[in-house]
Formats: structure tokens, C-alpha cells, sequence
């Protein structure tokens, strides 16, 4: 009994241990920024050498990819929203945020959010904002909780008064977000990124051709 206590015990302390050296200082105070007291994540780039309409035309398809990948969601959330009196291309996604996936134990989140993509000649402004997440829904996606950002995962309501440390109730949302958004702006700058092809000689047997 004594050999499984402190086996035990061995486990909580290397679980400890293992929090204590979580590098958090990308997750802390300006990580997930506000405009206007909302979470807006926004990332600017441009691409020399492409019309606005080659532009407005990639930033389309890429939002659509997000909008066509998009779970079902109470409410419809995942679409397209037109607006004729704006060039802005605007949608809804919904994905799912996952927190932990191992054998019957699945921890996820709806991750709902507006994303558009602003094209001015050959500048591309890509903003992230109106998220919340939907949490702890049962079987038939019925009786979740429902987060906004602004009150989960903002510096006032995730740090601590010193804004050194992560609350242990909202840490897993803002380090996926902030790494989401994160993702998402690389994945549409890499669009316009030229690779580089490295011919790769013939290899036959014993022989490598010049």
C-alpha cells in the first residue's frame, strides 16, 4: 500500500514539476489583443507583384477552405457573409479546438470566430474577432457553455494581478487561440510564398547520375 502511495505521490510531483517549467511568456500581458475592448487578432503583410484582384482572388479561396472545413454547429454558424456595400471578404468559421485527445478522454471546444481579409493594392489586412468557444456539450451538441473571449481569454480575465501566470480555468483556450490565430495568418501568407524546388538527381543502382 505504502509503494503505491508513493508512487502516487511521484506522479503528482513530476506533474507538478512538469506545469512549473511551461514556458507561458508568449501566452502573457498583449498576447491576445483588444480593439475597442474586443478580441481582435490582426496581421498585415504585402505581396509585391500581384493585382488586387489576384489578391482579393486568393484571399477568397483561402476563406472559403476555412468556411468549407467547418463543423456543424447549433445555429448554422459556418458561412460566407456578403456585403455589397463592402470589398471586405468576411466569413464564419467554426472548427474544433482540441485540448486533449487520448483514449476516452477527449477534450475540445467549438472555436467559433469572423475572420476578413481587407485588400488596399497589393497590402493584405487579415483580422481574427467575434470569438467565443462552445464547451462541454453532451451527445446531441445540446447543453454546452458557452464562452466569449473578451470575458475568458482577455488579459483582465486570464492573468493574474501580476499578469506573470496563466488562471488554471482559462490557460488551455488562450494558448490554442493565440496559437491558432497564429497559424491561420501563416497559412495565408504561405500561399504567395515562393518554394524553392531542389532538383533531386536519379538514383539508380550503385550509380548516382551527374
Amino acid at each position: 500500500m505504502k509503494k503505491i502511495l508513493l508512487s502516487l505521490l511521484l506522479l503528482v510531483a513530476i506533474g507538478a514539476s512538469a506545469r512549473e517549467k511551461r514556458d507561458d511568456s508568449k501566452y502573457l500581458k498583449g498576447a491576445v489583443p483588444e480593439v475597442n475592448g474586443i478580441v481582435t487578432f490582426t496581421k498585415s503583410f504585402s505581396v509585391p507583384g500581384k493585382t488586387e484582384a489576384e489578391l482579393r482572388k486568393a484571399m477568397r479561396e483561402f476563406i472559403e477552405e476555412l468556411v468549407d472545413e467547418s463543423i456543424p454547429a447549433p445555429g448554422n454558424y459556418a458561412r460566407m457573409m456578403e456585403d455589397e456595400n463592402s470589398d471586405d471578404i468576411t466569413a464564419r468559421v467554426c472548427e474544433w479546438m482540441i485540448f486533449k485527445k487520448k483514449a476516452f478522454n477527449l477534450d475540445r471546444t467549438r472555436f467559433r470566430y469572423q475572420i476578413k481579409a481587407s485588400i488596399d493594392g497589393q497590402r493584405i489586412t487579415l483580422t481574427i474577432t467575434n470569438i467565443t468557444y462552445y464547451y462541454n456539450e453532451d451527445m446531441e451538441t445540446m447543453n454546452g457553455e458557452i464562452y466569449k473571449a473578451e470575458t475568458w481569454i482577455s488579459d483582465k480575465e486570464a492573468l493574474n494581478k501580476a499578469q506573470t501566470k496563466l488562471y488554471p480555468k482559462s490557460d488551455k483556450f488562450r494558448r490554442k487561440t493565440v496559437d491558432r490565430a497564429e497559424e491561420i495568418f501563416n497559412d495565408a501568407i504561405e500561399i504567395f510564398e515562393e518554394k524553392e524546388e531542389v532538383p533531386v538527381k536519379p538514383v539508380r543502382k550503385n550509380v548516382i547520375e551527374d
